[in-house]
């Protein structure tokens, strides 16, 4: 059965729900996900990603949307937007310039993600919040958006770029809040427009293969 726990993160004191025993059979799906095919991430997601059996969401749809009204988004129904699984692989010296940076899923209120943790790398990975250090913002919503947006294209355009790397717990721009470890079939759910990064330790695998690289799922729903 699943086992929720409510946790407040940083200055905004925004709740992110941690759920462990998400899926209760997690050796099913890594079954499933070495037998799917996987394909380069849009939306500047470091890795692979593939679709997942069709009998995931059913399953975790009333889970998510309880998480979801334990953010304060009681809406009519849970919609899934997107969901597969994700495997990050991109070599640290090939990340973009914003795929070194922490990032928000989308800007509206209405919507929560998720990440359901099905690998064993155990406490060294998991999922990071931020705080960007000249706002002071924590989550970005539309109404934040211009003056995000303006604030950290100056930043970078006029200073150094970020490191060639996987943000850890700080760089001049952004500090970390909060983290959530990971453990298998261990899922967090937070609102789509908290900052946030995965956590990828130096040793971590980047492999592509499902049973030994970094996998997970990664979801998002829209909620009334």
């Amino acid at each position: 059965m699943a086992r929720y726990e409510t946790m407040r993160v940083g200055d905004e004191r925004r709740t992110v729900i941690v759920i462990d025993e998400f899926s209760g059979d997690p050796d099913a799906l890594r079954e499933a996900a070495a037998q799917a095919v996987f394909e380069p991430a849009r939306h500047a997601y470091p890795g692979l990603r593939a679709a997942l059996p069709e009998d995931y969401w059913p399953r975790q749809a009333e889970t998510v949307a309880r998480a979801a009204a334990m953010l304060g988004l009681a809406g009519t129904a849970a919609t899934l937007i997107d969901a597969s699984f994700s495997i990050v692989t991109t070599p640290r010296d090939a990340l973009s310039p914003a795929q070194r940076l922490p990032h928000c899923d989308s800007h509206e209120r209405s919507r929560v993600a998720f990440v359901h943790y099905l690998d064993n790398a155990g406490a060294s990975s998991g999922t990071a919040f931020f705080r960007h250090r000249s706002t002071r913002f924590e989550t970005v919503d539309s109404h934040r958006v211009p003056i995000f947006d303006g604030q950290l294209d100056a930043e970078l355009r006029y200073g150094r770029p970020p490191v060639a790397d996987y943000i850890g717990d700080a760089d001049r721009l952004f500090e970390r809040i909060a983290v959530v470890p990971a453990r298998y079939d261990r899922a967090v759910v937070y609102h789509s427009f908290a900052l946030h990064s995965g956590v990828i330790p130096a040793d971590a695998s980047l492999s592509a293969d499902p049973a030994m690289g970094r996998l997970t799922v990664t979801g998002f729903v829209s909620i009334g």
